[in-house]
């Protein structure tokens, strides 16, 4: 295991991160443990069991990390099928106000009418 200070850190994160690749990484404050790196390289394989990268996606999307598509790709599903799973959990697909969505339902009833 490799042990990195909040300071290093901050002020290398490529460092922790490419010693997460090889080993897990404590990060200290001071003298006590902060937190624990894993590269999820190293987790026996841990992102394709079952359910892992379709939850690891759905956070990412939630969040606003990852866009959608991208999400739908890290969880190895057709778009439509991410779409369709976020909403079952209630999770927006499209953030946007009552008259946002009515402006760009007037601009697509104005493109389809010509």
């Amino acid at each position: 295991m490799k042990t990195v200070n909040v300071s290093s850190l901050k002020n290398n994160p490529s460092e922790a991160l490419r010693y997460a690749h090889e080993d897990m990484v404590l990060v200290m404050n001071r003298d006590q443990p902060d937190a624990l790196m894993i590269g999820l390289n190293q987790t026996g394989g841990m992102l394709d069991m079952p359910g892992v990268r379709t939850a690891l996606a759905t956070s990412l999307f939630k969040d606003s990390t990852l866009s959608l598509a991208r999400s739908a790709r890290l969880a190895n599903m057709v778009l439509a099928d991410f779409i369709a799973h976020v909403s079952r959990l209630g999770i927006p697909v499209i953030n946007q106000t009552a008259a946002e969505a009515n402006q760009d339902m007037d601009t697509l009833e104005q493109w389809l009418a010509l």
